[in-house]
């Protein structure tokens, strides 16, 4: 069953969109190029932070640019834990995955890119999540 959908100015839209770019970052085939599957995994992080700013009614900059949009985050006053930060290594992959290029993505490299991915969005879920169905 497909999950529900919501408007696109309800965070819980976005973390949905961030989910579905996570499970692809996940889809492992001797056809996909692993530099595509980091590309999925920024997209995750980059929604999932950009849910963040929706819940809290904020404007953010349209950028692919991970480091950016936490900072901002900070800079509004929202705590930030340093896994999150780490985000920005996958802001490479918002642009020169879409391309041929001469970008070699190892399985390690790939492997930590959906750990950052997979964190930031457990990270936002938590953040937008009700305070009675937040964990302990």
């Amino acid at each position: 069953m497909k999950p529900k959908r919501f408007p696109p100015t309800d965070p819980r839209e976005w973390l949905r969109r961030a989910r579905s770019n996570l499970v692809h970052s996940r889809a492992e085939a001797d056809e996909v190029d692993l530099a595509e599957l980091c590309f999925d995994a920024q997209q995750a992080a980059e929604k999932a932070i950009k849910a963040v700013f929706i819940h809290r009614g904020e404007a953010f900059p349209f950028t692919h640019d991970l480091e950016a949009l936490v900072r901002r985050l900070r800079a509004n006053g929202q705590k930030v834990p340093k896994y999150v930060e780490a985000a920005k290594v996958l802001t490479r992959f918002a642009v020169v995955a879409r391309y041929p290029d001469f970008t070699t993505v190892t399985r390690r490299k790939y492997g930590r890119s959906v750990r950052i991915a997979s964190a930031v969005l457990r990270w936002a879920e938590r953040q937008i999540a009700p305070p009675s169905k937040r964990s302990p």
